[in-house]
């Protein structure tokens, strides 16, 4: 899992059936400090994440398969599995 900044979203009319009715947002990458990284990746929302919140990125195929318990085979890689409250860390 990485932590990420909800930049924005993705709109399409024309998509693969599984896309249905399923929010798709663009996550870039932050560190424990939220310093924005390099990248950006396209993710479908499981849990109602909006612009500028910091979430939790499953960006694994397999898992993100097994979560959207899928009836049909979709061409997925990350998901939003949760909103991030707090981050709490001790610096090494």
């Amino acid at each position: 899992m990485i932590l990420g900044k909800v930049v924005g979203s993705v709109v399409s009319t024309i998509k693969h059936d599984c896309y249905a009715n399923r929010k798709l947002l663009l996550v870039k990458p932050v560190s424990p400090k939220l310093e924005l990284r390099k990248g950006v990746q396209v993710a479908v929302d499981l849990v109602g994440a909006g612009i500028d919140d910091v979430v939790l990125l499953a960006s694994e195929g397999r898992a993100a398969q097994e979560l959207l318990e899928l009836s049909c085979r979709m061409p997925v890689r990350s998901i939003v599995v949760g909103i991030v409250d707090h981050i709490l860390s001790e610096e090494v």
